[in-house]
């Protein structure tokens, strides 16, 4: 049976084209421009949750409500470097993350919040030959639906499916209420958690009557070549290809040294479907100031290599990177021409 076309897009209608055109050019990393700042638990509290019960320190995604001015700056940096696309501050902005902190109850507020933060920039920096594109974020939250929590009972779970599904929906809802142009499922380790994700988004879409570009982005977690629920890039492909994105990618883990071959074989799996990718700057090192060794020359001439290849599609930077390697990257990759579809698939809106 042929699969239907899908219905057009209702917001970033151009962007389809301008992948096309262009290598497209995504933000770096949100958490280690925040860490810039050595914020201190009074500062991430503000004056509105300073009687706070717990500990909030570290949840970033409260700084979209408590100091929003650093989280628009971080943003402006992003597009000023060259950024087409710049991620909400909601990474961890689900009912599921935020229970840690018991501020489950405000993951409306703190999506609508990051959305309109991130599109007050790109309006700010949008031109008509540079349109500027809000990715709304969804992050893999802190639980697995696929692994056992418990090395004792393989068959224990901490969330299920529908538990997944009903943040991830409302996440999607805040998200499009603030102004977000596409849906970025990303940092993917658990595979069923992402179709949750997945199945959210179309559920509001179809509520709606809205249809949001969406980008898929996995995480190969070692040199398996797998995520961390077991599945190949192939696999993981051939799990999520059903929810039509516009773009399918990895991110974050490895680097871009080592996601070379894993990223040859997604675009070999997905032929029909542009593709994205975002490496960390390198591997971890708690010895360097971003926590992390590449320089943005370093990470711009891997990435420089898949543009040339003819591998991309979207570039970017995950853990690590700053506005000086997203500024180095676009240097970088301006001038080769981005991955051509190699079939028509199930876009006929973007053709």
């Amino acid at each position: 049976m042929k699969t239907p076309a899908p219905k057009p897009y209702t917001r970033a209608a151009q962007l389809p084209a301008l992948l096309k055109q262009r290598i497209v050019i995504l933000d770096g990393a949100m958490g280690t421009m925040i860490q810039r700042f050595k914020l201190s638990e009074a500062q991430y509290r503000g004056e509105r949750f300073k009687d706070w019960p717990r500990d909030v320190k570290g949840n970033n995604e409260l700084l979209s409500l408590t100091q929003p001015q650093i989280i628009r700056d971080i943003h402006e940096g992003y597009l000023a470097a060259g950024a087409d696309i710049v991620e909400t501050n909601t990474f961890g902005a689900t009912t599921v993350a935020q229970d840690d902190y018991g501020m489950a109850e405000l993951v409306d507020e703190m999506n609508e919040a990051s959305a309109r933060l991130a599109r007050a920039a790109c309006d700010k920096f949008s031109t008509p030959d540079k349109p500027r594109f809000v990715a709304g974020a969804l992050g893999p939250t802190p639980k697995t639906a696929s692994i056992s929590p418990d090395v004792n009972d393989p068959g224990a779970r901490n969330v299920d499916f529908e538990t997944l599904r009903a943040a991830y929906a409302q996440q999607t809802r805040a998200l499009m209420r603030g102004g977000a142009d596409v849906i970025l499922v990303e940092t993917i380790f658990d595979t069923l958690n992402a179709k949750a994700a997945l199945f959210a988004i179309d559920e509001v879409f179809e509520e709606t009557g809205e249809r949001l570009p969406i980008i898929i982005s996995g995480t190969v977690t070692d040199a398996s070549g797998r995520i961390l629920s077991g599945q190949t890039v192939t696999s993981f492909w051939a799990s999520v290809r059903h929810a039509q994105p516009l773009a399918v990618g990895l991110n974050c883990a490895l680097g871009a040294a080592l996601m070379r071959p894993y990223l040859q074989e997604l675009a070999k799996a997905a032929p029909d479907t542009f593709i994205s990718c975002y490496p960390n700057a390198g591997l971890p090192n708690p010895m360097s100031d971003t926590g992390f060794d590449e320089t943005p020359e370093v990470t711009s001439r891997l990435l420089h290599e898949f543009a040339a290849e003819g591998l991309v599609n979207i570039v970017g930077g995950c853990c690590g990177t700053t506005p000086d390697h997203i500024a180095a990257i676009q240097a970088a990759v301006k001038n080769e021409a981005p991955r051509a579809r190699r079939r028509a698939g199930f876009y006929a809106d973007a053709d």
